[in-house]
């Protein structure tokens, strides 16, 4: 066992014991460790068949959590009702077709007390983000909340309205808008901002604007960088992510106290169109100003935060300052649960110092495009200090740790924020969590691989499972062990072994469902919100089968504003390389609607290589030229299309050897959004 180099204590092992008083992992799951005594040998194993009750050992811990957080502490409270105006009502949003892609009714349960089900803290939380209506936040500035995860902010100008964050469907964007002006009237919408690349912030964009207004002057703004940035986020990697994020945010989880209850960033997500208008003009810089229909604004630029491409903005006229989601009411996520790029947390702090010092003393208001304003000047500062205190020293404490030899997984067991830190509900890991956030810190530096030669080739996970499983003595023996360890309410321990158990017996009910009980006490005991999705997203599949993915990825307005080069980036993730190994082919491709532009694609050892030609480059002749539009190749290589369907149609004109094109499809394979998470 290796040993702390200071005190020779084993790592994880602090003077308060094991794990430490202050552990990451007791912090973000809100939950005690259970380290109590185990039944004998010779217990049944004997999983419920259906959804589990809280355990003692859960109810305590969060009877103890209950009293002793700050929850006289009631400002939050005071600071999401104000201004309000109305609610939708009822709170229920539907698609043309009828189906319903916004329910934040289904969250009136919430209005009760809290239950031993769920972690007080998040509770409180979530009856905070489920309020619903809008908002006036100052004279002329309305909040769209609760009708989706994130808020539409609009700002009255001079002859219309500017609708900053469309939320994520065109339909929940649409009813908000339509809420606004069943109160303020039927003003126009005069321009559209853009926070950054998140889907959560441009998705209903065609719910608020049309391209035909655009087309007609209407400025759409975004920080330099989104499209790129929005696009490929939701399509290089979409099918993924929105198979993850439908555990995350629990989207198709039943609502209730031993359900989806929110995701501490708001309710969840909606299910609608995700559309996107392209910007108009780019923010390049910190500094820019930019008027839209009178409405005066200062742009701070802050890539690589919690977004590649993203901006905070000021309003010098009303003293008024818009974060965008750089500070919200929770620990933000360095490498969010369904999948990203890691964050930089010391960037991130970097540029709340320089909003502390640009703008947040010169400001009466601060605004997020999650949860709710802070007034006042001194409060502002506090906020985002502490916001920005957060970040700097999860990054800076785990980089002391690492370079101390400690990996990840032992950093984030040990890791204790300070106190002034810990104790404000604005820095509580609702979204992201100390634990977590710690091991993309260390993922950020040092990779996947912690430097221990032993995790250097490991077995992956079902022949890994199968070499447990047989070692431990067989699959009743590891049963026998997990129900010991359930049953002394040690569950991150019980939730492995069982781990081992479902991925090698696949078919072992009484695995399952005692995974699935396992996950539902760790769901139950969790703080952070997308933990406690996770834990009872995957007990919910191994019960009832894959929900699937709920949203979708890739919708077709996402699509049409890819470039060439990410049509064919994309192609490229698609190839089946094993299956492309003998095929060698170049091609030509032709652009009518791009200044003719020529564009040359090599398929050879199983990639798909391409570049721009250039008049005299030398090149050897291709195979076959083609002929197109950008368009038209999207619906070929992409959309679901069909090649030898738009050759005969004319969409791709082929000169030289049309039967090398006829070689791409069968090399294509399609995303799963199905795939399995919690079984192999």
């Amino acid at each position: 066992m290796t040993k702390d180099r200071e005190s020779g204590r084993p790592r994880g092992v602090s003077r308060r014991g094991v794990f430490g008083a202050g552990a990451a992992a007791v912090a973000a799951a809100g939950i005690g460790l259970g380290l109590g005594g185990c039944g004998g040998e010779d217990d049944e194993v004997n999983p419920p068949d259906t959804r589990t009750d809280p355990a003692e050992h859960i109810a305590r811990a969060n009877r103890q959590a209950a009293g002793t957080l700050p929850f006289s502490d009631t400002a939050d409270f005071a600071d999401a009702d104000r201004g309000f105006i109305a609610a939708l009502t009822p709170g229920v949003v539907r698609s043309e077709g009828g189906k319903v892609v916004w329910d934040n009714d289904s969250y009136n349960f919430l209005q009760g007390s809290c239950p031993m089900s769920v972690h007080p803290s998040l509770w409180r939380q979530s009856q905070l983000t489920a309020k619903q209506g809008l908002y006036e936040i100052a004279p002329g500035f309305y909040q769209v909340r609760g009708l989706d995860l994130s808020n539409m902010t609009l700002i009255e100008g001079e002859t219309g309205v500017v609708v900053i964050d469309p939320l994520i469907s065109a339909e929940t964007a649409k009813a908000g808008l339509a809420l606004y002006r069943q109160h303020r009237g039927d003003r126009p919408v005069t321009g559209l901002i853009y926070s950054h690349s998140h889907v959560d912030h441009f998705g209903g964009a065609r719910g608020v604007l049309t391209e035909e207004q655009v087309a007609a002057g209407v400025p759409v703004l975004a920080p330099v960088g989104f499209v790129e940035h929005a696009v490929s986020e939701n399509v290089y990697a979409g099918t993924a992510m929105a198979r993850r994020a439908a555990y995350m945010y629990g989207a198709a989880l039943p609502r209730g106290p031993q359900g989806q209850v929110g995701t501490g960033l708001g309710q969840t997500t909606s299910t609608g169109t995700v559309t996107l208008i392209a910007p108009t003009r780019d923010i390049t810089h910190t500094g820019q100003q930019e008027t839209v229909d009178g409405v005066r604004m200062v742009f701070q630029l802050t890539p690589g935060t919690e977004a590649p491409s993203e901006m905070n903005f000021y309003f010098p006229d009303r003293r008024i300052l818009c974060m965008a989601e750089n500070a919200t009411h929770t620990l933000h996520n360095l490498l969010t649960l369904r999948g990203a790029l890691v964050r930089d947390p010391h960037v991130w702090s970097a540029y709340l110092t320089e909003s502390i010092n640009l703008y947040a003393r010169q400001s009466d208001l601060v605004f997020s495009s999650h949860h709710w304003p802070v007034w006042g000047t001194d409060r502002i500062v506090e906020y985002l200090s502490l916001q920005r205190d957060l970040y700097a020293y999860l990054h800076d404490q785990t980089l002391r740790l690492l370079n101390q030899g400690y990996t990840g997984a032992e950093i984030a067991e040990q890791f204790q924020l300070p106190p002034a830190l810990a104790e404000k509900w604005f820095t509580r890991g609702y979204y992201g969590s100390v634990s977590h956030n710690v091991k993309a810190v260390y993922q950020r530096y040092m990779g996947w691989f912690d430097g221990n030669p032993a995790h250097l080739w490991e077995h992956p996970p079902v022949e890994s499972a199968k070499r447990h499983v047989e070692a431990m003595g067989g699959i009743d023996s590891v049963l026998r062990q997990a129900q010991k360890a359930y049953d002394a309410s040690d569950y991150r321990w019980a939730t492995q072994l069982l781990d081992y158990a479902v991925f090698a017996v696949p078919d072992n009910r009484k695995a399952r469902l005692l995974q699935a009980a396992t996950f539902e006490q760790l769901g139950y005991g969790s703080e952070n919100a997308t933990w406690r999705n996770f834990y009872l997203s995957g007990a919910y599949e191994l019960r009832n089968g894959t929900f699937g993915t709920p949203t979708q990825s890739d919708s077709s307005s996402l699509l049409t504003a890819l470039s060439v080069d990410q049509i064919f980036d994309a192609a490229a993730l698609r190839i089946n390389g094993p299956r492309a190994w003998g095929v060698t082919m170049t091609t030509d491709w032709r652009f009518t609607d791009d200044r003719d532009r020529v564009h040359r694609v090599e398929l050879r050892n199983g990639v798909l290589i391409h570049y721009d030609r250039r008049a005299g480059d030398g090149l050897p002749a291709p195979d076959a030229t083609v002929t197109t539009t950008r368009a038209a190749l999207l619906g070929a290589l992409l959309g679901g299309g069909d090649i030898a369907a738009a050759v005969r149609r004319g969409d791709l004109r082929i000169e030289g050897d049309a039967a090398v094109l006829a070689q791409l499809p069968p090399l294509f394979d399609k995303p799963d959004p199905n795939f399995a998470i919690v079984t192999p």
